[in-house]
């Protein structure tokens, strides 16, 4: 998967999790549905200020629309 086919998965996912349709996350985001669905499917790469709005109409950090949380590894803390 792409990672940008990855930040759409991510976006959808999240917005189905908020029970939130297009329309509603796209107004909350001040975006068009259209825009919204081409990012949703992987057509549109979305700008730095775009994510930013996402990410705040879904609650989430914008390094959390960009970074899968569930891949990354969890580090070893050296105990002292």
């Amino acid at each position: 998967m792409t990672p940008i086919e990855d930040f759409a998965r991510r976006i959808k996912t999240l917005r189905k999790a908020r029970g939130l349709g297009q329309t509603s996350l796209a107004k909350a985001a001040r975006l068009s549905r259209g825009y919204l669905s081409r990012i949703e499917i992987g057509m549109q790469s979305p700008t730095l200020e775009v994510i930013e709005r996402l990410a705040a109409a879904l609650k989430v950090k914008p390094a959390d629309l960009l970074e899968d949380r569930a891949e990354k590894k969890p580090t070893r803390k050296s105990r002292v």
